[in-house]
């Protein structure tokens, strides 16, 4: 089915070779697949071929609908000077992510009808990500295709949705994706994809999105990291064995989304259509972490169909912010976000758990948390987080009190 010269079972995401190889193994799979979609690889299949085949997929999706809009790609980016580089001695971290993206996209849409732009926006970063990705951008022969923005810009405009704003350091991502969105509504997008900094998320795949949007209609679609068919290669090591208690209270606060069968709400590859944009944009309840929530609640709440996609993630490990802002920092946002969005949208939640995170969210006390594991949630399967019978709020309540 490919040319096993090119199968080496492993893939290194800074690695132009790896990501030059990886193309090969998918226009193989294109050339001897051509007609209906093939089986998925196993999920056990080795990484390459995995991504390959999901790539392969992704580009026969676009071939198939025929879609002849715009898609913008946008991404924050927070710290991410190293990566946006090349590896190299000095820079052992360096990806060369936006000249990454860029060749990924090319090398998707090249002889479609779609057209593709891709959005950079720094999110207050001090180390001022902007200026290293508008160099990258410079040098780069696709360079035209990308638009560097910065949040602190856009702080204090009137009459926009980023008007409640008060500061960059208000926004953990939020802020950066909600200017890029804007941007691509203005220039006509017809179709908004978000994406990390990072090389994690192959945007070769970005077919996989539109093809539930062009050919079914659906308003939004996610990336689902737990699909049966994803390949996820994760760092778990960086959460705390406790990590379930706080997706317990994540899932329970936010069950109108979880109870939809979402259980990735945060993976960093989802497209947006311009109607559930357009909603999602008339009043966004938080700017931090928890926005990827806010906006799947605007979503189903202007009654845009949320579709669901298996794709491939590898984690990009060293530089990710939830290590350099610290992961408790992440969550806290997180959490305390996902109650304002509930709250904001007016969506149906678990009341006494958005007490509680309101309460007990705070840095201090989540790090107590994510070391140790109350016995009612040890050996709870994944799906079953968020059910209440198992733990009520009132029993985590005391459980986190008596750590305190």
């Amino acid at each position: 089915m490919y040319d096993h010269t090119d199968v080496l079972g492993t893939f290194d995401i800074a690695s132009p070779g790896d990501q030059e190889r990886v193309r090969r193994l998918a226009d193989t799979m294109l050339r001897e697949g051509s007609g209906e979609q093939p089986q998925p690889v196993p999920p056990d299949a080795p990484i390459d071929v995995a991504l390959a085949d999901k790539l392969a997929r992704s580009k026969r999706e676009l071939q198939t609908t025929g879609w002849g809009g715009h898609v913008a790609v946008v991404f924050a980016m927070w710290g991410e000077q190293r990566r946006l580089l090349p590896r190299s001695v000095e820079n052992p971290t360096g990806e060369a992510s936006l000249a990454t993206k860029l060749e990924q996209l090319d090398w998707l849409f090249g002889g479609s009808a779609a057209t593709w732009s891709l959005i950079a926006v720094d999110d207050g970063d001090p180390d001022d990500s902007a200026a290293v990705a508008i160099g990258q951008a410079n040098a780069h022969p696709l360079g035209d295709h990308v638009t560097v923005l910065r949040l602190s810009d856009a702080i204090g405009a009137e009459d926009s949705p980023l008007a409640t704003l008060a500061s960059v350091d208000d926004s953990r991502k939020g802020g950066a994706i909600t200017l890029g969105a804007l941007h691509a509504l203005a220039n006509g997008a017809d179709a908004l994809v978000m994406t990390d900094a990072d090389n994690s998320v192959h945007l070769g795949q970005v077919g996989l999105l539109i093809g539930p949007f062009a050919r079914d209609g659906a308003g939004a679609v996610v990336g689902d990291r737990k699909h049966p068919d994803s390949n996820l290669v994760k760092a778990e090591a960086r959460w705390g064995p406790g990590i379930v208690v706080l997706r317990h209270m994540q899932r329970m606060v936010g069950r109108s989304l979880f109870d939809t069968g979402l259980r990735d709400t945060q993976a960093a590859f989802k497209l947006y259509g311009r109607t559930a944009l357009e909603a999602i944009l008339a009043a966004p309840s938080t700017f931090g972490f928890a926005f990827d929530s806010d906006w799947l609640y605007a979503t189903v709440g202007a009654g845009e169909r949320i579709d669901r996609v298996p794709f491939t993630f590898i984690d990009s490990f060293a530089e990710s912010a939830s290590i350099t802002q610290g992961p408790m920092t992440t969550w806290e946002s997180l959490l305390t976000g996902l109650v304002a969005a509930a709250r904001g949208r007016g969506v149906e939640h678990d009341v006494e758990m958005a007490e509680l995170i309101d309460d007990h969210a705070d840095v201090a006390t989540l790090e107590r948390i994510v070391q140790r594991v109350p016995d009612e949630l040890v050996d709870v399967a994944d799906a079953d987080l968020g059910d209440r019978s198992i733990m009520s709020p009132a029993e985590l309540r005391r459980w986190i009190e008596s750590l305190l």
